[in-house]
């Protein structure tokens, strides 16, 4: 299952990237329950993510789960969302039980809360989210042509829920028309691989000025990558990450003056948006 990265900017629980960082998960029917997860700092019982989503579909009575991850937890890369996707896959896939991946995308966005990390994860490239009467639905674009992405991950963590806490119920009419042109900007960018309408469509009034007390230093870089040669940087998710989107000529320059900036406080690393989504192998 794939990183990925939500609201890109002004599309705050609609959009989401899928990233090519794996968790992978392996379930085995060996008479007894187990959790094994190479040394991640993850629940070992039937509270850990991938086993409570299995638990949806089917019991995890005799089962052996073993969970490998490079999704770093609490940094907005949608590691939850990697997790509730994969458990979900593995019951599906160990029982044949044929579910649509609308049904996936459903329950796991039941799971999850939200449904733009799921359904990236579930499809990969850059998906749309719309909440359509109760029912969840999700379109998929392909990654724009040319386009990287790197990461900035903060060595502090941000809870998910103190960073829901800081925007406030209510926006100025101003701010959700100037997020709605830059979505809508950044959709048709994202479909036409057109660099300047990526970068105008980057911008956002909702989500990200008002959690900015929680990582100055990630906003700091965001306010700063057009100036490093990066066509623009979202908060990813919920933060403290920071999704630096890049055009592949300017990658490197733009990883050397992050890694300057990061210093100690952070790790850089390039990630490329990922095409591919949830992936079930036989074994």
């Amino acid at each position: 299952m794939p990183a990925s990265s939500a609201n890109l900017g002004p599309g705050y629980d609609v959009l989401a990237a899928a990233l090519a960082m794996q968790l992978e998960l392996e379930v085995e029917e060996t008479g007894s329950f187990s959790v094994q997860a190479d040394g991640l700092e993850v629940p070992s019982d039937r509270s850990n993510l991938c086993v409570r989503a299995f638990e949806t579909l089917r019991s995890a009575d005799g089962i052996s789960f073993r969970i490998r991850s490079e999704i770093p937890p609490a940094a907005g890369l949608g590691s939850s969302a990697a997790a509730i996707v994969a458990g979900l896959l593995a019951a599906d896939h160990l029982y044949e039980l044929a579910q649509e991946p609308e049904d996936v995308l459903v329950r796991a966005a039941e799971l999850e809360g939200h449904p733009d990390n799921v359904a990236a994860a579930l499809y990969g490239g850059f998906v749309i989210c719309a909440d359509e009467g109760g029912g969840v639905t999700a379109t998929r674009l392909d990654p724009p042509q040319g386009v990287e992405a790197v990461v900035v991950i903060p060595h502090e963590q941000v809870l998910t829920e103190e960073a829901r806490r800081a925007i406030p119920d209510e926006v100025p009419i101003a701010d959700a028309v100037a997020n709605i042109s830059a979505a809508s900007e950044l959709v048709l960018g994202i479909q036409r691989s057109d660099l300047t309408l990526i970068g105008r469509g980057l911008a956002d009034r909702l989500h990200q000025p008002h959690r900015a007390h929680l990582y100055p230093r990630s906003m700091e870089i965001v306010q700063e990558a057009p100036r490093m040669g990066a066509i623009g940087a979202t908060i990813s998710g919920a933060g403290p990450t920071v999704l630096v989107w890049t055009f592949w000529q300017s990658t490197g320059e733009v990883m050397k003056e992050l890694n300057e900036r990061a210093g100690d406080w952070a790790e850089v690393r390039r990630v490329p948006f990922s095409p591919m989504g949830a992936d079930v192998p036989e074994l």
